[in-house]
C-alpha cells in the first residue's frame, strides 16, 4: 500500500480500496503527504501518523500540518515552528506563523508582525521585513512593502524590477497579474505591462489566453499581447 493510494474520508478517517484503515476515526485528520505522513487529531492532541496508522513521535501539539520538503509546521504553546521527518525541531526560533516550504523557501511571520522567508535550515533568506509575503513559484515571490506597495523578489530576496504596484499575483508561465490605479493587467518578468488596456478583473494566462473583465462588467478572452479573442 502506497501513501498516495490512501484516501481521507469525511475529514476524520482513512480508507484504502473502500475499506476503513487503522480501525479508528479521529476528531480531525488531513491528507497524507510525502514521505508518507498524515496529520491527525485525537483526544491526546495533534500529531503525525505513518501508513500503518502509528505515531512516529511521542510529542503532541496544539495543531500540526502536512509535510512539504520533509518539513511540517506545528504549533506548541501558541508558537509556530517546523519539525523534520523524524519529528525533531529543525531550528530553535519560534514564530507567530509558519507556512509550507516551497522550492526550499517558507513564509514566516515574527512576533512583531513582519513577514519574510526562511530556508530549509530555518535561516532568513534576506534581512528585509515586509507587511506580507507569498509562496515562491517559478523562482519568484510577491512581497508587500512597508509602504503598502507590491513587488516581486527572486530566490535570494532581490527585487527583479524597479516598478511598484497596488497589488500582484504570482508568476505563471512568465506572466503575473498586476494592479495600479487604472486597474488590472499582466506584466512580464521585467515588470513591464504586456499591453495598453487595464481591466476590472483578470486571470492568469491559460495556454496563452486569459479571461478578463472590462470596467463595464463584460467578460472576454485576450491573448498574451492583449488582443481580444472573443467576448464571453
Amino acid at each position: 500500500m502506497h501513501w498516495k493510494e490512501i484516501q481521507l474520508t469525511d475529514n476524520n478517517h482513512f480508507t484504502y480500496n473502500g475499506c476503513m484503515l487503522f480501525d479508528k476515526k479521529f476528531i480531525q485528520a488531513l491528507k497524507f503527504h510525502e514521505p508518507g505522513f498524515a496529520p491527525v487529531h485525537d483526544k491526546t492532541g495533534w500529531y503525525h501518523i505513518d501508513i500503518q496508522g502509528m505515531p512516529f513521535y511521542t510529542k503532541r501539539y496544539e495543531c500540526v500540518f502536512g509535510y512539504y520538503a520533509m518539513r511540517a509546521s506545528v504549533i506548541e504553546h501558541g508558537m509556530w515552528f517546523h519539525i523534520d521527518k523524524h519529528g525533531k525541531r529543525v531550528y530553535s526560533q519560534n514564530y507567530a506563523f509558519t507556512g509550507n516550504f516551497q522550492k526550499g523557501r517558507c513564509v514566516v511571520r515574527n512576533e512583531h508582525g513582519y513577514y519574510f522567508h526562511i530556508d530549509l535550515h530555518g535561516e532568513r533568506v534576506y534581512q528585509e521585513n515586509y507587511r506580507y509575503v507569498g509562496d515562491y513559484k517559478d523562482g519568484y515571490a510577491c512581497v508587500q512593502l512597508l509602504s503598502g506597495k507590491f513587488k516581486h523578489i527572486d530566490m535570494h530576496g532581490k527585487f527583479i524590477y524597479i516598478a511598484e504596484f497596488d497589488d500582484l499575483g504570482v508568476f505563471h508561465k512568465n506572466f503575473a497579474t498586476a494592479k495600479d490605479e487604472r486597474g488590472w493587467f499582466h506584466i512580464d518578468e521585467y515588470g513591464k505591462q504586456c499591453y495598453e488596456m487595464c481591466y476590472n478583473m483578470i486571470e492568469p494566462f491559460y495556454n496563452g489566453q486569459a479571461r478578463v473583465q472590462r470596467h463595464d462588467s463584460t467578460f472576454l478572452l485576450i491573448d498574451e499581447t492583449g488582443m481580444e479573442i472573443r467576448q464571453l
